[in-house]
């Protein structure tokens, strides 16, 4: 992990984001502050980050179209998105935009930095972790981020990139959808969303339909688990 974590703080309230980046610059982290959309932007194409604070009304350019957008010049830059919204809805919607976390306004600044944690933790984590991960013809190289199957390679999005590597690495164990909802998403998903299963739809096609043999599989009422 590197010595010091550099954040880009998107919010449109100058208040809010003083109070924020200066509670960030005082728990160590270098913070720059974007108050609209096209500002964020610059600076993000100027600059390398760590993590993604982003509000979603924006002046000019609003959080979705950026996260989007973020997500894909980066795959791998965890965004957490600060927001008064708090339906399931959109939740779903920053999720299905790239988003790895969301974050309701109005929110205490411990929790705010508890998140970070989670996600800088996990940066020191993959740094320790196999640089590549294999079953039968089915390759993981998570420094590059590539997939490849049969010397094929497979373009994934973020999640489903995060999914797979997840099924991998606990290969012979079936992986709950709560542990699923937890560590690829960051929540505990409502019973009503079939989110993961379309996502596991999602890498079927990709992984095992276009090679005749499938790996991955599911255990009605458990979860999904992969196997050669």
């Amino acid at each position: 992990m590197p010595d010091e974590i550099k954040i880009l703080l998107v919010e449109d309230d100058p208040k809010l984001g003083k109070t924020v980046r200066d509670e960030l610059a005082s728990s160590g982290y270098e913070t720059d502050l974007a108050y609209d959309g096209k500002i964020a932007e610059a600076l993000f194409n100027k600059n390398g980050y760590h993590l993604i604070l982003l509000d979603i009304n924006l002046p000019y350019k609003n959080g979705w179209e950026l996260c989007k957008e973020f997500r894909q010049k980066n795959r791998d830059v965890p965004i957490i998105m600060l927001t008064a919204l708090g339906e399931i809805q959109d939740k779903m919607e920053a999720f299905n935009a790239g988003a790895d976390d969301f974050l309701v306004k109005p929110f205490h600044l411990n929790e705010l930095l508890a998140r970070i944690k989670v996600f800088t933790r996990r940066m020191q984590k993959n740094q320790s972790m196999d640089d590549v991960l294999s079953m039968g013809d089915l390759v993981i190289d998570m420094n590059t981020k590539s997939v490849m199957r049969e010397g094929r390679e497979i373009s994934l999005t973020l999640k489903e990139f995060m999914l797979l590597e997840l099924l991998l690495r606990n290969k012979g164990r079936i992986v709950s959808k709560a542990e699923i909802a937890e560590k690829v998403w960051n929540i505990n998903f409502d019973t009503g969303t079939n989110t993961i299963e379309v996502y596991i739809n999602f890498l079927r096609n990709k992984v095992d339909k276009p090679f005749g043999h499938a790996m991955i599989h599911t255990k009605p009422g458990f979860g999904y688990f992969i196997k050669e």
